[in-house]
């Protein structure tokens, strides 16, 4: 197993691979971790642990050593929950002795000094346990308090039926209220219904009679027309004056 995890651990991070690639003199590194190794380098590139001159910068990934990692890794946790260690870290096998404040999560001593959380703040993890336990205790005396000054529930049903009667009582005197209500404005709509029927009536026989006597000045007019020109000359100026009432009111 440690042959295992040691062919399976970046020489720069000291840690898993994690996207491993293969140089040309046959060196495998993280991805990461060798272009930061080359960064800001104008000269030709080399090896971090042969420093063999690698003329082209071709990093192939390595997806065999990747497939390689990722079976170390499980095997060295079912290793390390065999001898019933609980509390390890899965990517490095250490007991998790600290808690990281940033994240919020139980880490190991390797952990502390990697990048990931070389800059937080980490504390040991009793401390943080004890920490923690005092707000959950102060919590779970608040919801105590709380919960004694909730009424019981014996309390609560009968003031929901209460409640409920009250909404039914108040529901069927609205549901008459409306019925009534409706009864009226039925009543109104019936007799607007009536007057607007009348009023229809006789709009319709004013304009009746307007078109008649239209007719009657049109057939006229048009039998004077039809006369010769020295009958047609004879008629009167007030014969042919014609009141042709536009408007209508009623």
């Amino acid at each position: 197993m440690s042959h295992l995890q040691e062919e399976a651990t970046c020489p720069v991070c000291l840690e898993y691979f994690t996207e491993p690639v293969i140089l040309e003199c046959g060196h495998n590194f993280c991805r990461a971790c060798i272009r930061q190794c080359w960064e800001g380098s104008d000269t030709g590139a080399s090896c971090p642990q042969c420093r063999e001159t690698v003329l082209q910068r071709n990093l192939r990934p390595n997806r065999q050593l990747a497939n390689m990692v990722k079976i170390a890794k499980r095997l060295s946790l079912q290793a390390a929950k065999g001898r019933g260690a609980d509390g390890v870290c899965e990517e490095h096998l250490e007991a998790l002795k600290l808690f990281c404040e940033e994240d919020q999560t139980p880490i190991c001593v390797i952990c502390r000094d990697s990048r990931a959380h070389r800059t937080h703040t980490v504390v040991p993890i009793q401390e943080a346990a004890q920490e923690y336990k005092e707000k959950v205790q102060s919590q779970l005396k608040t919801l105590k308090e709380e919960r004694e000054k909730l009424p019981s529930p014996i309390f609560i049903q009968k003031q929901t039926q209460t409640e409920r009667q009250k909404i039914v009582s108040e529901f069927q005197q609205l549901r008459q209220f409306l019925k009534e209500q409706e009864r009226l404005l039925l009543a109104q709509l019936e007799k607007l219904d009536e007057k607007i029927v009348r009023i229809q009536n006789e709009n319709v026989s004013k304009l009746s009679k307007q078109i008649s006597h239209l007719s009657e000045l049109i057939s006229e007019l048009e039998g004077k027309c039809q006369k010769p020109a020295n009958e047609f000359l004879q008629v009167r100026q007030g014969e042919t004056e014609v009141l042709i009432p536009w408007v209508l009111k009623g």
